[in-house]
């Protein structure tokens, strides 16, 4: 999951590189016009996934692919609506499900996405991957400071753990909304703030602006105990690396990304996205849920190792207005 937002000094770089962009972009406007542009917020390894699908069934130089913070590209998908130059986009469901009430700016999907569960998403959007949230140790440093396992997110707020613990900002990394959610959903919003307080408070300097920056952290030795996403520390942890984990007696919450068709006038470009999207789905997942191994359509399976222990959704429907109420708790846990 990208970052939501950058420090000062790489935002301020990025914006200077991005009217260059613009620039470049406008220059050869008339040589990229037949091409589907592509905006998306997935990490290296599914954009990769992507690429390698597009290529592999046909449309290889038919497209162009731009990457983007999920912050950056939220706020465009919110302020342009239809006008934004994308014509097909993968983001954060929850994004694509808030542009969408506010602008109405993507069309129905017109292939059978064939998915396990339909309710779960709009007619819109598709899910090209789904990942969840899990507590990540060292063993190695556990056992040289004595360090008692933690079972929920909870014991993590213990001072035994204090310099021990990695984490992420919600402001800046959706990762740290997997552990928000855990908490709410348990104890409830006031009991989750406090709990919130003293984890942050045992984490220190290592409140991590980027959701892999925890696992990269217990991944050095640097802390002992980190929380990020499962299929990381799978991964890890078969590689032979000193890490374990340990699904949360609160549970393993899951955020999904999708991709969507901007709904243009210009049919025959609208239907050539319709077809990357279409591709993207039904040929692409294979080489996604390489990366990203959490079953979302029939026929997929996952390994037993996998399958996380306390699989749980949130009561509330994703928004972008319940993520803004849960960046404030956040902070308000950091005030205290």
């Amino acid at each position: 999951m990208r970052k939501f937002m950058k420090k000062a000094s790489v935002a301020l770089m990025a914006g200077m590189l991005a009217v260059t962009g613009i620039v470049t972009a406008g220059c050869s406007s008339k040589k990229n016009s037949d091409k589907v542009v592509i905006y998306s917020n997935a990490d290296d390894e599914a954009v990769e996934a992507m690429k390698k699908t597009l290529d592999g069934n046909g449309y290889e130089g038919k497209y162009v692919f731009q990457t983007f913070g999920t912050s950056e590209l939220g706020g465009k998908l919110i302020a342009e609506g239809k006008n934004l130059e994308a014509d097909l986009i993968t983001m954060s469901t929850f994004y694509v499900e808030s542009a969408q009430d506010q602008n109405k700016m993507f069309k129905d999907l017109t292939f059978d996405r064939n998915l396990q569960d339909e309710s779960k998403f709009e007619k819109y959007e598709s899910p090209i991957t789904a990942q969840e949230g899990t507590i990540i140790l060292n063993t190695e440093v556990m056992k040289e400071n004595k360090l008692p396992t933690p079972k929920s997110i909870k014991d993590l707020a213990d001072p035994v753990y204090k310099g021990f613990i990695s984490v992420t900002d919600i402001k800046s990394s959706s990762t740290a909304w997997l552990l928000i959610q855990g908490l709410v959903s348990e104890y409830g919003e006031k009991e989750a703030e406090k709990i919130l307080a003293d984890i942050y408070d045992n984490a220190g300097d290592h409140i991590e602006d980027s959701g892999s920056g925890p696992i990269k952290n217990v991944r050095a030795g640097e802390v002992a105990i980190g929380f990020g996403l499962r299929q990381q520390a799978v991964a890890d942890k078969k590689d032979g690396l000193p890490i374990d984990y340990v699904d949360p007696t609160e549970g393993n919450f899951t955020l999904t990304e999708s991709v969507a068709v901007l709904d243009k006038e210009d049919s025959e470009k609208s239907d050539l996205a319709m077809e990357m999207a279409e591709c993207i789905i039904t040929e692409g997942r294979s080489e996604l849920i390489k990366n990203y191994p959490v079953p979302i359509y029939n026929g997929e399976t996952e390994d037993a190792d996998q399958k996380s222990g306390n699989p749980k959704e949130f009561k509330e429907k994703l928004t972008l207005d319940l993520l803004k109420k849960h960046q404030e708790l956040s902070e308000r846990a950091m005030g205290k």
